[in-house]
């Protein structure tokens, strides 16, 4: 049974650092892109920031690059997403996702293999 676990959510002042854990079992995780979304309240999940299966290559989405940062840890079977500078419009539910296919520079939702429940990030200003 494939688990990704999210943690490392919680409140933060604007301009604030975050670290988000995704620990993943029940599947190869040096196999999978790791994918993290986001989601604020009343809109649609939107991609944040992909790695690649080693970890070699990242992207981001406009909104978080120079801000966000994303690795892996094989060995661990867990992903993180670094936040730093946080803005009151990065609150959202943020959710990592696995994709069997090989990275991309932007992901919508659809087509993710595996998905965690979420952990919510809540900024204030």
């Amino acid at each position: 049974q494939v688990q990704l676990v999210e943690s490392g959510g919680g409140s933060a002042q604007a301009g604030g650092s975050l670290t988000l854990s995704c620990a993943a079992s029940g599947l190869i995780f040096s196999s999978y892109t790791i994918v993290w979304f986001r989601q604020a309240p009343e809109k649609d999940r939107e991609f944040a920031a992909a790695i690649s299966r080693g970890g070699f290559t990242t992207y981001y989405a406009d909104s978080v690059k120079g801000r966000f940062t994303i690795s892996r840890d094989n060995a661990k079977n867990t992903a993180y997403l670094q936040m730093n500078s946080l803005k009151p419009e990065d609150t959202a539910v943020y959710y990592c996702a696995a994709d069997r296919s090989s990275i991309v520079n932007s992901y919508s939702p659809g087509g993710m293999d595996y998905w965690g429940k979420g952990t919510l990030v809540t900024i204030s200003s």
